[in-house]
């Protein structure tokens, strides 16, 4: 499937724009709903639409900036600067921190206020998403879920879904009930922006047709199994798959991701993976340490680091 993408890709790489009608002639022998589609599932990642029928390929060099600071402090950034918010903050429930993956939290926690919600709304650009790792819900923490989600429709984030994450075969036996996932919420910034092809609308009138939400229909669940102890360079680490999976729905390349509370860093190394553009902020000094190392050991990453 994607070859033939990449075949467009290098065909069209070195032209400011090509049509859909150059590229029907380019590959001929294919069907065109076929290079349609390969162009379609592409949007963000190889190419990005100009206009109707119009396209051009995504090219060029993404950076990530980390910053050692609070992750809640976010008066740096000018309104309607970011493109994309993914995080996981060290939320606070000390029943729940007690076992599994996540035992005995060895690093500062807190619980967000709406001012947190205000200020990440302030940031993120119109129609673009934010998305929160939330631990599944359970007898300690429901009130405080309850509260995430009435301080974001306050700010102006709109409620998207809620995608399970299914850590796999992983089981932590701990609480009332066995636990092996965490939730995946997604906000938007008033109405989500128009990412997603309107196929129907699209073959109907005979031009590319867009409407409201994330590039493709979220999946029913995210089943990835998280990092290994020995391999993880902070406690609560997220695993770099799930992290791409998300991007995937919610960003185009060379857009600007925002992970305030950045732990291991990972969501830097997902977002260089898809060449988007990433600002990670920590707060202690020994993860940024990591997160340094983490870039070092990869070359590819050497010259896209930027620590403040």
């Amino acid at each position: 499937m994607n070859c033939l993408a990449d075949s467009i890709f290098s065909c069209f790489k070195n032209q400011p724009e090509f049509t859909l009608k150059s590229a029907y002639e380019q590959y001929s022998d294919k069907p065109k709903e076929t290079v349609r589609a390969r162009i379609y599932d592409n949007l963000g990642v190889k190419f990005e639409r100009v206009a109707k029928g119009l396209y051009r390929t995504i090219q060029g060099e993404e950076t990530c900036v980390v910053i050692e600071g609070d992750g809640r402090d976010l008066s740096m950034f000018k309104d309607k600067s970011i493109d994309c918010i993914l995080t996981d903050h060290p939320w606070l429930d000390l029943k729940s921190n007690k076992g599994g993956d996540r035992a005995f939290a060895e690093y500062e926690c807190f619980e967000y206020t709406l001012k947190d919600f205000e200020e990440k709304s302030r940031i993120l650009k119109d129609g673009c998403f934010l998305v929160e790792i939330l631990p599944a819900e359970n007898e300690n923490n429901y009130k405080y879920l309850y509260k995430i989600k009435e301080y974001a429709e306050k700010a102006g984030l709109f409620y998207y879904a809620k995608v399970t994450w299914k850590k796999g075969d992983f089981v932590s036996n701990t609480g009332r009930k066995a636990k092996n996932s965490q939730d995946v919420m997604f906000f938007s910034k008033g109405k989500a922006r128009n990412m997603r092809l309107d196929v129907k609308k699209t073959q109907k009138l005979g031009y590319d047709c867009y409407m409201s939400g994330t590039l493709k229909m979220l999946p029913t669940m995210f089943d990835i199994p998280p990092v290994s102890k020995k391999d993880k360079i902070h406690q609560s680490e997220l695993p770099l798959t799930l992290c791409e999976e998300i991007l995937r729905y919610i960003t185009y390349q060379g857009e600007i991701v925002l992970d305030s509370f950045a732990g291991s860093g990972v969501v830097g190394e997902a977002a260089l993976n898809l060449k988007r553009n990433c600002i990670l902020i920590e707060i202690a000094k020994e993860n940024i340490k990591k997160i340094q190392k983490r870039f070092s050991e990869n070359i590819n990453f050497r010259e896209d680091l930027a620590f403040l």
